[in-house]
């Protein structure tokens, strides 16, 4: 990567938290310098493209794709981030929390210590200056599994984590509270009988009902302790927001009703959803379509979660249904930013990081032309 330089950019239609103007910005040591208003004729001339922040991804799965890109295949760690890498930063991403799982269950697969190997392969890269995306980690626990505290005790004094989030995907719970979607997911993906798919429930619930408070509760006291943002996953009702607000959740993933996202919003916990979800008009996985919330007003953030082109495409789908554009660009980054505290990042001011994307869009898919992280230009 090169080093950072000084440039200036004119007449780009910034982005700002709360508007849309014309002007540019002077970038002097990988930090903005000066916010411009109104034509210039000094800087890479924008014509007119949006200039917009580094978009901030909190949570995305998609370095798994690379990793264990055919089941019981392995790819090369380094080679694998580097992929991951090059895919989100042409995609407009600055900043990424790699997922990494703790916990395993029998929709994963990794063996013990793979989760750590990547997260050693992360520190190499970015040592060696390897990466364009500045990668953090957010750690992934599946409360509901007996080895997810020996997992997640590997990454104990780990600086890269800056994120968990703590999920239970047993049956009755949470994204799973109908057995309908369970028995799609699982029975008929598996091909079990019905004998074989009821000792495969009980088993999993079994181990919920042992498991998910303890784990739970220890993941939020160290998260606490270090000071790591925590996350809820799939909060489905008042109750479950209630339980959030009490271990000090910042951030509601992925809520699947309207009730559970109006509480965690009203309760000051950010209501994240998928970019896919908006792209696509709906969930994949039959839950609450995230433009209903953003079109109730309690959508706070976005997340590419398996598509990292998503992440800037959603915006702009959700400006096409009158949503102000200022609020969407927000939602994939400076509220992201904000929630996982984050405050040298996700919008364009005077003293923060020049993570900074160029976008052209005059209708459907927009394009990234140029993308610079801390005045660098990465993509």
């Amino acid at each position: 990567m090169t080093d950072a330089c000084d440039f200036e950019i004119c007449n780009a239609n910034l982005v700002l938290e709360d508007r849309v103007v014309t002007g540019g910005v002077i970038v002097r040591n990988g930090r903005i310098a000066e916010v411009t208003e109104g034509p210039a004729r000094s800087g890479i001339d924008f014509g007119g493209d949006y200039l917009i922040p580094g978009l901030v991804e909190l949570h995305t799965d998609h370095l798994e794709v690379h990793y264990a890109p055919r089941p019981g295949v392995r790819w090369d760690t380094i080679a694998a981030i580097q992929a991951h890498d090059g895919q989100v930063a042409t995609a407009g991403i600055t900043t990424v929390f790699d997922c990494l799982r703790m916990g395993s269950d029998e929709d994963g697969g990794f063996a013990p210590g793979e989760m750590r190997a990547l997260a050693d392969a992360l520190h190499e890269g970015r040592d060696q200056g390897r990466f364009r995306a500045d990668h953090l980690i957010h750690l992934r626990c599946e409360v509901s599994a007996p080895d997810m505290l020996a997992d997640y005790e590997a990454f104990h004094n780990d600086p890269l984590v800056h994120l968990a989030s703590v999920m239970d995907h047993s049956p009755g719970q949470r994204q799973f509270q109908n057995l309908d979607q369970y028995t799609l997911y699982y029975q008929k993906k598996r091909g079990l009988s019905d004998e074989a798919f009821a000792a495969f429930v009980a088993k999993r619930q079994e181990a919920s009902a042992r498991h998910s408070g303890p784990n739970r509760e220890a993941v939020a006291a160290d998260c606490r302790v270090r000071g790591i943002a925590l996350a809820s996953h799939d909060d489905a009702t008042i109750d479950h927001v209630a339980e959030s607000a009490s271990h000090g959740i910042r951030i509601a993933e992925f809520p699947t009703t309207m009730e559970a996202a109006r509480a965690s919003h009203v309760a000051g916990i950010s209501v994240l959803m998928g970019a896919p979800n908006i792209v696509r008009g709906k969930s994949h996985s039959g839950n609450i379509a995230a433009g209903d919330l953003a079109e109730a007003g309690v959508l706070d953030v976005l997340s590419s979660d398996y598509v990292p082109i998503s992440l800037i495409h959603a915006p702009f789908v959700l400006a096409d249904n009158g949503i102000d554009l200022s609020r969407a660009i927000a939602m994939v980054t400076a509220t992201p930013a904000r929630s996982v505290g984050l405050a040298d990042r996700g919008r364009i001011a005077a003293e923060l990081r020049a993570d900074l994307v160029r976008v052209h869009r005059q209708e459907g898919v927009p394009v990234v032309r140029a993308v610079w992280r801390e005045g660098r230009r990465v993509a």
